[in-house]
């Protein structure tokens, strides 16, 4: 099999433009591809259709492990941010 003239990068982005309404035969034209190019891409490249539940639960733990580390680093920069704003206060004023 030959190599594709395609990223993977530009392939997601072939499948994002379907995914968010542009119609398949659209990007298949504007691309230079069949429709069953297009088709074999998605089954190919498309995450949503994981069907392994173990691959499901890794990625569930995965979520919520980075969005712990998402609130995280928020609390930590607004705690950050009111220590620089308690020392401006505390800051005598030059003259």
């Amino acid at each position: 099999m030959r190599p594709s003239k395609f990223t993977d990068v530009e392939i997601m982005q072939a499948l994002g433009k379907v995914a968010a309404g542009t119609p398949a035969a659209q990007v298949c034209r504007a691309l230079g591809i069949t429709e069953t190019t297009f088709y074999r891409w998605r089954s190919k490249y498309d995450v949503t259709r994981i069907t392994d539940p173990r691959e499901v639960r890794r990625l569930q733990e995965e979520n919520r492990n980075l969005k712990q580390l998402v609130a995280e680093l928020l609390l930590d920069k607004h705690v950050a941010g009111d220590e620089k704003e308690w020392s401006e206060v505390r800051r005598p004023i030059a003259r």
